[in-house]
C-alpha cells in the first residue's frame, strides 16, 4: 500500500517545512536529506552545582522557514546566517553588561555574521585551514560597469 505524505500524517499546519542536509547522518561522500523544520537555538551554559555538571539552557529559539515556504507566503527568504545575526543582536540587547561568546559550526563562518556582534561579543566558528581572508570590496559609483566585486584585496595570511 502506498502512503501519501501530503495529508494529516505530516501536519496540515506545518507550512515552514523544508528538505535540508542532515549534518549528523551525512559525511563527506554521503549526502543524507531530512524533511522537517529548521530551528536555530541559542543556549546559555550554566553549572548545576548539585549535579556537578554544566547544562545548556535555551534562551532564544528561532524558526528559519524554508525557501519554498517563504515564496508560497510571498515573503523574502532569509538565510540561516541572517536569522543567526538577528538572534545575536537580540541577545546582545537583552544582556547589555555581559561578555557573550557565540559558538557555531562551519555554516556560520561567513563575513556578514562575523562582523555583526558588537565589541563585547565573540563569534567562534569552524574555519578551513586553507581559507583566505580578503578585505571588503571597494565601493562602486553609479557609472561602474560590470558585475559587482565579491571580495577586495587579499589580507596577509
Amino acid at each position: 500500500m502506498r502512503r501519501s505524505y501530503t495529508g494529516a500524517s505530516w501536519g496540515r499546519r506545518i507550512t515552514a517545512r523544508g528538505i535540508y542536509r542532515d549534518p549528523v547522518r551525512s559525511s563527506h561522500g554521503h549526502f543524507v536529506k531530512a524533511s522537517g523544520l529548521r530551528w536555530l537555538s541559542f543556549m546559555v551554559l550554566t553549572p548545576v552545582p548539585w549535579a556537578g555538571v554544566v547544562k545548556a539552557l535555551p534562551v532564544l529559539t528561532l524558526l528559519a522557514p524554508s525557501e519554498r515556504s517563504d515564496h508560497q507566503r510571498g515573503l523574502r527568504h532569509k538565510l540561516l546566517t541572517d536569522w543567526a545575526r538577528q538572534g545575536i543582536l537580540q541577545l546582545c540587547r537583552w544582556l547589555p553588561g555581559r561578555d557573550i561568546v557565540f559558538v557555531g559550526d562551519s555554516s556560520f563562518a561567513v563575513h556578514e555574521l562575523a562582523h555583526a556582534p558588537p565589541g563585547r561579543a565573540t563569534l567562534i566558528s569552524r574555519l578551513r585551514l586553507d581559507a583566505n581572508f580578503f578585505a571588503p570590496p571597494a565601493r562602486r559609483d553609479a557609472h561602474t560597469m560590470g558585475r559587482p566585486a565579491q571580495k577586495g584585496r587579499p589580507c596577509p595570511s
